[in-house]
């Protein structure tokens, strides 16, 4: 059993970062002038692709956090969404170190110990730990979508006595969390898949405490911010006025497409007042038992249906998305309980089709003018129902459509600028692009998909003002 001293807030400002030269800051972000997107603060536009890794602090060690990270940046990530006090026992059962965060449960006193040699046991901490995999995920640039506890520990109904948290120690353990990473680039989200009802205070004061350790007074601007709701449900639904949430965040969740009808509920943040970027940072993971007890009759979900939940969002208005898989999001393997029966070994799992096709929905997004794109609906003619459900979106000079089933597209023309379109198919299982040829940007016009409809034949129909002479879709523009 190592040993363990208790420090002051102010002296872990004096712990230095774990063992590498310092990772250089990633370009800061912040919403938008328009307030529908993020941008880095030399206003280039950020399209937020992330990956669900809920235990990856608690559960992998220094190597296979490397193998992950790496993986993931290669296939075009450039947010993980990850948990300091983890949802499984992530306050009692330790790191692979032997670590555990906190010290009697207390989030007032974190469990920290002087140096960060990984070589040293005594010296290396949960903290250093997680400091580390957030220096290895800059590196790549890649942020941290950095949740400092899963709800489980504010609020528990089944367990009240996972309960932890009081407003005075949120305070506490928020300027921990913000004098310790303040100069990492984080994107900060609170809350964690359970209701805020009835403790909205202590997330309150989480989110104070965070900006006071990183700015040292209460400036809400020092972090960009949102808040992780529980299924089905939003951020906006308690905090959207809240001056410290900065976007909206869906968990549209893992029920069957008809019932969840992820494209109004993005709409339905979209149009809130006063405007704030909305996103779905949880939908449906790939080989995930859809609708959890309706299993049985839907199946496991796969790489079609995490391309409709993705595409479906960002059409109806999501600035980006987040990807999950079952089993990455717990890190399942041998010797830790499984949750609701995921099928692979999570290193078997990163490899899963749906993960690698998730660059392509951000390679079409970057390959038109970004920060001028919005919703819109009235650019389909005819539409079908539930799962075969078109959804729209248009920019400066053109139109995306997306056929969650391969069926034909009846287009409303003369809806964005150009006397005439040039026309294609873009596949969101390779980003490869097809020419259809060049229209009239007038009346209605039916395009049919080469492919024969059904689950898993989802296209993309892009429209462009010919006298923009755009790439193809999915390659990079010239300018933005």
């Amino acid at each position: 059993m190592r040993r363990r001293i208790e420090l002051s807030l102010v002296g872990l400002l004096l712990i230095p970062s774990a063992g590498l030269a310092a990772t250089p800051p990633l370009p800061k972000l912040k919403v938008s002038e328009n307030g529908r997107f993020l941008v880095q603060d030399n206003g280039k536009p950020f399209f937020y692709l992330g990956d669900t890794a809920w235990e990856l602090f608690h559960r992998l060690d220094r190597s296979q956090a490397v193998e992950y990270l790496e993986l993931r940046a290669r296939q075009g990530y450039n947010v993980i969404q990850a948990v300091a006090l983890a949802e499984l026992d992530g306050i009692s059962d330790p790191n692979p170190y032997g670590d555990l965060p906190l010290q009697d449960k207390d989030p007032a006193r974190p469990a920290v110990t002087p140096g960060n040699d990984p070589n040293d046991p005594a010296a290396y901490d949960y903290w250093d730990h997680v400091e580390f995999i957030i220096d290895e995920a800059n590196r790549r640039g890649i942020y941290i979508g950095l949740l400092p506890t899963w709800g489980r520990w504010v609020r528990n109904e089944r367990n009240p006595t996972d309960q932890i948290f009081t407003p005075q120690n949120a305070l506490a353990y928020g300027q921990f969390l913000g004098r310790r990473f303040s100069g990492k680039s984080v994107i900060w989200i609170l809350g964690g898949d359970r209701s805020p009802e009835g403790v909205e205070e202590i997330w309150r004061e989480l989110a104070r405490g965070i900006v006071l350790g990183i700015a040292g007074k209460e400036d809400y601007s020092a972090a960009l911010m949102t808040f992780h709701p529980h299924g089905g449900h939003s951020s906006a639904e308690h905090f959207h006025n809240e001056p410290w949430l900065d976007f909206n965040m869906q968990q549209t969740g893992h029920g069957p497409a008809e019932r969840v009808q992820s494209w109004v509920r993005i709409k339905a943040d979209y149009d809130r007042v006063p405007v704030k970027p909305v996103m779905d940072g949880e939908p449906l993971y790939e080989d995930h038992p859809i609708g959890f007890r309706l299993a049985r009759e839907y199946g496991y979900s796969f790489d079609a249906h995490v391309r409709q939940r993705a595409y479906w969002a960002v059409f109806s208005g999501g600035f980006g998305h987040t990807y999950g898989n079952h089993s990455v999001w717990q890190m399942a393997m041998p010797g830790k309980r499984p949750i609701n029966g995921p099928l692979f070994h999570w290193h078997q799992a990163l490899h899963r089709p749906g993960a690698a096709q998730m660059q392509y929905l951000r390679n079409l997004m970057e390959s038109r003018p970004f920060l001028s794109r919005v919703p819109d609906q009235t650019l389909i003619a005819e539409n079908w129902e539930g799962a075969e459900y078109v959804v729209a979106t248009r920019g400066e000079g053109y139109a995306f459509y997306y056929s969650p089933q391969g069926r034909p597209i009846v287009a409303n023309l003369g809806k964005i600028s150009g006397e005439r379109l040039r026309a294609w198919w873009y596949n969101p299982r390779t980003g490869e692009a097809e020419l259809i040829g060049t229209f009239d940007n007038r009346g209605r016009r039916e395009f049919a998909p080469p492919l024969l409809g059904g689950l898993g034949a989802d296209l993309v129909l892009v429209l462009d003002d010919e006298s923009r002479a755009f790439p193809p879709p999915g390659r990079p523009a010239p300018s933005r």
